[in-house]
């Protein structure tokens, strides 16, 4: 089976540029950000409620959450899995949850269509398709923002179990196999090593 293609930094950012000219700009890029800040799949994203990732406080205000606890329904694995968020996710999150703040309940998933439901999976995936099309980004796939955020995090030295644990995979060997390896990777590895 082939893997999902692993984004360049250039690659994010002409994406990002694509995502800002499109009709329902803020929900795309929050799309995007969930799948390459966080690494959740297509499914986890449609299946994502406002109360899963925000906070109601008592005088009103609100907060974003630091974690998302993912139902069983609502992971590929039918087991609760907890996903962290970055700094950068959160502030993704609450930049577009003010954008809709006027007609959201907790109930409510997080990525709304025009019609004020939500999003089935197959719909992110056809989402990220017309994005990567836009941006000219060929070989991608919904998946390719899980890989790069896997792969990102291998490049910066995060141990594999770590990157597990984040990944929300079983087996050590399927994280492994996430991982993005070039050659350009290995000569670059290879040169770190000197006497």
């Amino acid at each position: 089976m082939k893997q999902a293609r692993v984004l360049t930094q250039a690659e994010i950012k002409r994406l990002l540029r694509v995502v800002s000219t499109t009709k329902h700009a803020a929900r795309n890029r929050l799309v995007v950000m969930l799948s390459y800040l966080a690494g959740l799949r297509a499914c986890e994203i449609s299946a994502l409620k406002v109360g899963d990732v925000i906070t109601e406080l008592a005088d009103g205000s609100w907060e974003v959450k630091t974690e998302a606890v993912l139902k069983s329904n609502q992971t590929k694995g039918n087991k609760a899995q907890t996903v962290v968020f970055s700094s950068a996710l959160r502030k993704e999150i609450a930049s577009y949850y003010q954008e809709i703040l006027v007609t959201t309940e907790a109930t409510d998933f997080l990525i709304m269509s025009q019609k004020k439901s939500g999003f089935s999976s197959q719909t992110i995936q056809n989402l990220f398709r017309e994005l990567y099309e836009a941006a000219a980004i060929s070989n991608a796939s919904s998946h390719s923002g899980r890989r790069t955020f896997i792969t990102t995090l291998s490049e910066k030295g995060v141990s594999v179990r770590v990157i597990q644990a984040l990944a929300r995979h079983s087996s050590m060997q399927t994280t492994a196999r996430y991982i993005d390896v070039s050659q350009d990777k290995l000569r670059a590895a290879v040169e770190t090593v000197s006497f």
